[in-house]
C-alpha cells in the first residue's frame, strides 16, 4: 500500500472544491437567490460632554440679631396744616348807562349851533353853552353828573375856528351841518367818529371828523366809583359862508380873501 501525505492530497482536493463552489453557485443564481453582502455600519460615535451641574445655592448670611436693647419711640411731631383758601370778593361790572337825550331843545335857528370859541345857547361845543353838546357846563350830556353819581365826559380842550374852513369847500361855497358820533376813551381822547348826517360836502365831512379826533380832549365819563369808562358823544356842527363874503365873491372886480368863519 503507498502511502499518500497530506500536501499530495490537498493539491488532489482543491479542484474539486473548486468544481462543487462553482455548482453552488450556479445553483444560488438559477435561483434567484441574492448573497448578501456585508454592510458598511455608518454609525458615528460622538462624544456628549458631562452636563454642568447647577450652581450651588448662595447661602444667605442669617441676620445676627442685635443684642442692644429697642429705644423708645419719640415725641410726636408737630401737625401741619394747610392754610385756608378765601376766595376774593365778586365784583360785579356795572352796566354802561345808555347815552341819554339833551333836557331841553336846542334854542335859536341854526345858525346859532356849532362850536363858536365864544360863549352862547348852541348845541356845539362853545364855553357854556346849554345845548346838548359838549360844553364846558352845559345842561346836556356833555356836561354836569347823572343822578345815579355817574359824570358824563366834559370837554377840557380842542376846538374848531374859523380858519379851518376848507379852502376848496370855501372857494365853491359849500356849507352845511355835519351830525358826527364819536367815543371818549378812558384816557379823554376823542377816536371813531362817524358822519350821521352829512354836510353836501365831503371835504366838510372830513375835515370835521379828523379836527375833533385831532384836538378834543376830554375829562373821561366816570361810574359811580369814580372810575373812567368809555362814552360817546353826539354833536351837531355847521359850516357857513357869511352871506355879504358869498355876495362878494359874485362880483367881477377882484376882491380880497374871503374869511371862512362859523356863522355866530
Amino acid at each position: 500500500m503507498i502511502a499518500v501525505s497530506r500536501a499530495e492530497r490537498i493539491k488532489a482536493g482543491l479542484p474539486v472544491a473548486i468544481i462543487h463552489a462553482l455548482i453552488f453557485f450556479a445553483l444560488v443564481r438559477s435561483l434567484g437567490l441574492e448573497i448578501p453582502l456585508l454592510q458598511r455600519d455608518d454609525t458615528q460615535l460622538i462624544e456628549v460632554p458631562p452636563s454642568l451641574p447647577p450652581p450651588p445655592k448662595q447661602l444667605q448670611a442669617e441676620h445676627e440679631r442685635s443684642r442692644r436693647q429697642e429705644g423708645a419711640a419719640g415725641a410726636p411731631n408737630l401737625e401741619a396744616r394747610p392754610t385756608e383758601v378765601v376766595a376774593p370778593p365778586v365784583v360785579v361790572p356795572q352796566p354802561t348807562p345808555p347815552v341819554r337825550a339833551a333836557p331841553i331843545a336846542g334854542p335859536g335857528d341854526k345858525p346859532s349851533s356849532g362850536a363858536a370859541p365864544m360863549p352862547g345857547p348852541g348845541t356845539g361845543a362853545g364855553g357854556e353853552g346849554n345845548g346838548p353838546g359838549s360844553g364846558g357846563f352845559g345842561n346836556g350830556p356833555g356836561g354836569g353828573g347823572d343822578d345815579d353819581g355817574a359824570a358824563p365826559p366834559r370837554q377840557i380842550r380842542g376846538e374848531l375856528r374859523d380858519r379851518d374852513y376848507p379852502r376848496g369847500a370855501g372857494e365853491a361855497g359849500e356849507g352845511g351841518t355835519v351830525s358826527v358820533i364819536y367815543t371818549v376813551e378812558t384816557d379823554g381822547r376823542a377816536t371813531h367818529c362817524a358822519i350821521t348826517h352829512s354836510s353836501g360836502s365831503r371835504e366838510l365831512d372830513d375835515t370835521t371828523c379828523r379836527l375833533i379826533e385831532q384836538r378834543f380832549r376830554f375829562e373821561p365819563a366816570r361810574d359811580r366809583y369814580g372810575r373812567p369808562r368809555v362814552s360817546h358823544i353826539v354833536q351837531d356842527h355847521e359850516w357857513s359862508i357869511d352871506n355879504e363874503r358869498r355876495a362878494e365873491a359874485d362880483d367881477d372886480e377882484p376882491q380880497p380873501p374871503r374869511r371862512r368863519r362859523w356863522p355866530f
